[in-house]
């Protein structure tokens, strides 16, 4: 597969497949999955990062557990909307994800999405330990949200 827009993720997937959606970190990789009439973002987990072999073999597990169609990625552009290290970062990741996993794969825009989620925890009373489990999926739920609102006529599966 290759890279596309979020916007052509419902046509490129298969049927009533799930979309995963990955918030990657520098220690961690926040995972959420959609429905499969691509309405709702649900967060299932987040990923230690240790070796990419061992990452990619955890994502493989769970596009099969949970019959994922498409990756959808968030990518962390700077304030004014350039790339930096970090998005050059993500690509490469992709890249590789590919090579191993023959799905496709679109990047959204992350720009605020954990400071958004953080801001949510907080209001919810939520424990700082509570936060610091749940941040990074519940953000990889955040951006795979964005993106569903965004499809146009996703739902129809």
């Amino acid at each position: 597969m290759t890279f596309c827009n979020p916007a052509d993720l419902p046509s490129l997937r298969r049927p009533m497949s799930r979309i995963l959606g990955l918030d990657l970190g520098t220690k961690t990789i926040g995972l959420a999955v959609s429905d499969p009439f691509l309405s709702v973002a649900s967060p299932i987990e987040t990923i230690q990062r240790r070796k990419f072999t061992k990452d990619a073999e955890r994502l493989a597990q769970i596009v099969e557990e949970r019959n994922i169609g498409a990756f959808l990625i968030g990518l962390p552009l700077n304030m004014d909307g350039t790339e930096g290290p970090r998005a050059q970062s993500t690509r490469d990741f992709a890249r590789e994800l590919i090579l191993r996993i023959d799905l496709p794969v679109a990047f959204f825009d992350e720009r605020m999405s954990t400071m958004a989620v953080e801001r949510a925890m907080v209001d919810a009373d939520m424990t700082r330990k509570k936060r610091a489990e749940r941040v990074d999926q519940l953000a990889a739920a955040y951006i795979l949200q964005a993106a569903l609102d965004a499809m146009p006529d996703a739902h129809l599966g």
